[in-house]
C-alpha cells in the first residue's frame, strides 16, 4: 500500500469508530449548552454523549478530532454534492471549512459566552472529483478575544493534496440572560 492508502485506510477506521459512539443527530438543549465551555461541549459531542448538528449527516462530513482551539472534521465527498460539471460544489468545500474553522473557534469559549461567524474566506485550490474517497478540513484559532475570533483551516485529502484554505473572523458575545465573564 501507498502512504495515501495507508492514510485513508486510518482515516475511515477512525471515522467508523466515531460513527459507533455518535448519539442519532439533533439539537441539544439550552441547558447543556450554558452548563459547559465551548471545549467541554465539543469534547461530549465528540464523545456521544451530546448529539451532533444534523448538517453532518445532510453534508456527510462529521467531527473526528477535537482539541484547544482546533477541530477536525472529515467529508465523503459524493454524486449528492456535485456541481453541474461535475466536480463537488464550491458550497460543500466552503460548509465543511466553516464547521471546522466554527468548532475550532466554539473550542475556546468560555461558558456563557457564544460566537457567530461575521466573515468567511474560502480559496479553492483544486477541484474535487468523485475520485476523491475522503477529505479532512482542519480548522486552528489564530486569536481569541473579547469581541473577535479569528480562525484559519485547510482541507486536504490523503494524500497531503491541499483543495482549499479558508479563515473565519467571528464576534464574540455574552449569552443574553448570563453573567458577563
Amino acid at each position: 500500500m501507498s502512504t495515501a492508502q495507508d492514510t485513508l485506510a486510518t482515516w475511515i477506521a477512525e471515522e467508523e469508530a466515531v460513527r459507533a459512539r455518535l448519539l442519532p443527530v439533533g439539537i441539544t438543549p439550552m441547558s447543556e449548552v450554558l452548563s459547559r465551555t465551548g471545549l467541554q461541549f465539543m469534547q461530549d459531542m465528540f464523545a456521544g454523549k451530546l448529539p451532533p448538528a444534523s448538517i453532518g449527516r445532510t453534508m456527510d462530513f462529521l467531527l473526528v478530532e477535537v482539541g484547544d482551539g482546533k477541530a477536525v472534521f472529515q467529508g465523503t465527498p459524493s454524486e449528492a454534492h456535485l456541481n453541474p460539471m461535475g466536480t463537488v460544489h464550491g458550497g460543500w468545500f466552503a460548509t465543511l471549512l466553516d464547521s471546522a474553522l466554527g468548532c475550532a473557534v466554539h473550542t475556546k469559549m468560555p461558558a456563557g459566552r457564544a460566537y457567530t461567524t461575521t466573515e468567511l474566506s474560502v480559496q479553492m485550490i483544486k477541484a474535487i472529483t468523485p475520485k476523491v474517497q475522503r477529505l479532512r478540513a482542519i480548522g486552528e484559532v489564530v486569536h481569541t478575544g473579547r469581541q473577535l475570533a479569528v480562525a484559519h483551516g485547510r482541507l486536504v485529502g490523503p494524500d497531503g493534496t491541499l483543495y482549499a484554505h479558508a479563515t473565519t473572523t467571528c464576534l464574540v458575545f455574552d449569552i443574553p440572560g448570563q453573567a458577563k465573564s
